[in-house]
């Protein structure tokens, strides 16, 4: 009979890591700088270690902070809008007055990237105009 050694399957061993990093780890990552999978390589860490560690540490605080900084990014995506809206309605009344009075004031008063984007708001009202 043929004698069959045993073949012995390698485990990944994995650091201990002590609590003090589990909090600098969570924090890392809730706060963005790093994702899970980042985290897992760079701290020889099972992914499924880290996920349990944020589900078991992440206090009512931290996840009240997260939530509130989605709600931040959406008032200020709207606040963008909002004063993109007020920038294109300040730049057809300089361009119209600039039009109407043939002064070229925004590129003398203006950024040049402000004063370019009035100069093609004219040139779009005179070819609409013929």
């Amino acid at each position: 009979m043929e004698s069959h050694q045993k073949q012995y399957c390698r485990k990944k061993t994995y650091t201990k890591v002590g609590f003090e990093l589990k909090l600098f780890i969570i924090d890392q990552i809730q706060n963005g700088q790093i994702s899970t999978n980042f985290a897992a390589k760079k701290y020889n860490v099972p992914r499924s270690s880290i996920d349990y560690w944020i589900k078991k540490y992440s206090t009512l605080e931290q996840k009240k902070k997260a939530m509130s900084k989605q709600d931040e990014i959406k008032k200020l995506k709207e606040k963008i809008e909002e004063l993109e809206f007020v920038k294109d309605f300040q730049q057809d009344i300089i361009a119209n007055m600039e039009l109407i009075t043939g002064a070229e004031l925004s590129k003398k008063s203006l950024p040049k990237t402000l004063a370019d984007e009035i100069q093609k708001k004219k040139q779009n009202r005179l070819k609409e105009n013929g």
